[in-house]
C-alpha cells in the first residue's frame, strides 16, 4: 500500500497502475494548476485514510491520452475498478471528506477505515 500518491508518466504507466490494483483513483492534473496542486496533499491523506492507491497523471503533454480519457478540465478524478473506469469527478478542488464520500459511494467495500 502506498501512503502517498504515485506520479505516473503517460498512458503506459497509467494503464499499468490501474491494472496492478483492483481499485485505483487517478487524478488528472496539469502543471501550473493551483487547484490540482492543492489536491495532492488531500489525496495523500485520502490514500492513508482509505488504503486505496492513488495515481497522479498529467495528460496535458499527451494529446492521445487526453483524448482517450476525455479530459476537458482539471483536476479530474477517475475511479477505476478491475481496470475499468467506473466514475469520475471534474468539479475543481474537492476536500478530503468529499473524495472519501466519492469513494464510499462507488466502491464501499474497498474503503478501509483504518
Amino acid at each position: 500500500m502506498t501512503a502517498k500518491p504515485t506520479h505516473l508518466e503517460g498512458g503506459a504507466e497509467l494503464d499499468a497502475f490501474v491494472d496492478d490494483h483492483d481499485v485505483a483513483l487517478v487524478e488528472c492534473y496539469t502543471r501550473g494548476c493551483s487547484k490540482c496542486q492543492a489536491m495532492e496533499p488531500v489525496l495523500g491523506n485520502v490514500a492513508r485514510a482509505t488504503g486505496i492507491p492513488i495515481g497522479l497523471v498529467n495528460p496535458g503533454d499527451d494529446i492521445e491520452l487526453l483524448e482517450r480519457l476525455e479530459i476537458s478540465s482539471v483536476p479530474t478524478l477517475l475511479l477505476y475498478e478491475d481496470g475499468t473506469e467506473i466514475a469520475r469527478r471534474a468539479e475543481g478542488f474537492i476536500g478530503g471528506d468529499g473524495v472519501v464520500d466519492f469513494l464510499e459511494e462507488h466502491v464501499p467495500a474497498a474503503v478501509d477505515h483504518a
